[in-house]
């Protein structure tokens, strides 16, 4: 119904209550301004819940007038909208569910308007194409993910992968590629800005192979501060969970410690050492990181995560003091994605072992050497810039 009966001072609050945006439930449309020719202009509509007369929309013999000024009984809506109400499908519309949709905006609006700005935190999307998969990030999903925690320090993501990329990751060429663009794009868009403290707080979504993912890791190291965040499949989206138990890391020791050394982090799956030892040959010491049921879904919360570090710190040191400081350490990882990054963030260049890290790819028929990783200047690179990959 008309709202030429609500003061000015209600509907002024009414804006601000509803942040100038339609208050119809996953709609959110910004009331300022045309969406076509980006006009700015008023194109809200104050529609009541209660009608403002008996024999209106949801009308009330006594409520209408009672409520016809009160902002409780006030919804700021577009034009779609506030005619779907009260014209087209006045049935579908009961006053329960109006208000239920207007709590649940306005509720959001209030969470989201009293996060202090220490809480702001720079979105980064990293995605590299998995075998026949790319990578579906958005800064959309990022924000609802991050909130009330953090929220978005800018409107745009900062997007480090390389897109429409026709490279897969079984071609030789891919990993080469993939990694020197990441170099790149992590150079050009996050390192300066980091340097200049123009970038205070990191929050990281990321879909890409478990090599590429170390690396990341790697360049960013654990000097920044980053949350890293965790694609789940029920439910599927990317917000950590809080009623989560720790999931402990075993370490389990090689009966031997001859031939080459190799750490095998089973944590999203088994990998059987016998794919390990048909890269490595029969005598690799071959120590393994994992948990009690290791699944593809297990990483909910971040204490996990937390856990996880400890044990990855406490890994990388016992096998350099097992194997010394002159060995190389082949890392073959089944792991979630927020897991590679943080072996990447806790891995020490002027302290732990140089890493060869391995990727598992059946077009390769197995585990395959990927590229090593030796320093953070020369990333595990040739003098002519090729990834090295002798044993």
């Amino acid at each position: 119904m008309a709202a030429t009966n609500v003061p000015e001072r209600v509907k002024i609050r009414l804006w601000g209550k509803a942040a100038g945006r339609c208050e119809y439930d996953g709609c959110n449309e910004p009331l300022w301004l045309d969406s076509l020719t980006k006009a700015q202009f008023n194109v809200a509509y104050i529609a009541h819940i209660i009608a403002n007369t008996p024999t209106g929309p949801r009308g009330d013999p006594v409520l209408s007038e009672q409520l016809k000024a009160d902002i409780n009984n006030l919804m700021l809506l577009c034009d779609k909208h506030h005619r779907l109400i009260d014209i087209e499908d006045v049935d579908g519309h009961p006053v329960a569910r109006l208000q239920q949709m207007k709590r649940k905006h306005e509720d959001r609006i209030e969470l989201l308007t009293s996060i202090m700005p220490d809480k702001r935190s720079h979105v980064v999307l990293y995605g590299a194409n998995i075998g026949r998969h790319t990578a579906p990030l958005s800064w959309r999903k990022a924000a609802e993910a991050m909130v009330p925690e953090f929220y978005p320090a800018e409107a745009r993501a900062i997007e480090l992968g390389l897109g429409n990329s026709s490279y897969q990751d079984h071609e030789s060429e891919y990993w080469l590629i993939e990694r020197e663009h990441l170099h790149r794009q992590f150079s050009q868009k996050v390192k300066g800005r980091l340097q200049k403290q123009d970038i205070n707080h990191i929050s990281l979504f990321a879909l890409a192979p478990q090599p590429l993912l170390i690396e990341l890791g790697r360049l960013l190291s654990d000097i920044p501060l980053v949350e890293v965040f965790q694609l789940h499949r029920e439910p599927q989206n990317w917000k950590w969970q809080n009623d989560c138990n720790g999931s402990d890391c075993l370490l389990h020791e090689p009966a031997t410690r001859s031939g080459a050394a190799a750490l095998n982090i089973s944590l999203s799956g088994t990998i059987d050492d016998s794919r390990i030892l048909s890269v490595l040959g029969n005598d690799a010491s071959i120590w393994t990181l994992t948990i009690d049921k290791p699944d593809n879904d297990f990483l909910k919360s971040r204490e996990q995560l937390f856990l996880f570090r400890q044990a990855m710190r406490h890994a990388f040191d016992e096998i350099k003091y097992m194997h010394g400081q002159n060995t190389r350490l082949h890392l073959f990882p089944c792991v979630p994605v927020a897991v590679a990054v943080e072996i990447g963030r806790v891995w020490m260049p002027k302290a732990d072992l140089p890493l060869r890290i391995y990727d598992q790819n059946r077009k390769n028929g197995g585990f395959t050497a990927a590229f090593d990783i030796r320093d953070s200047e020369a990333g595990g690179q040739t003098n002519d810039g090729r990834t090295e990959a002798s044993t």
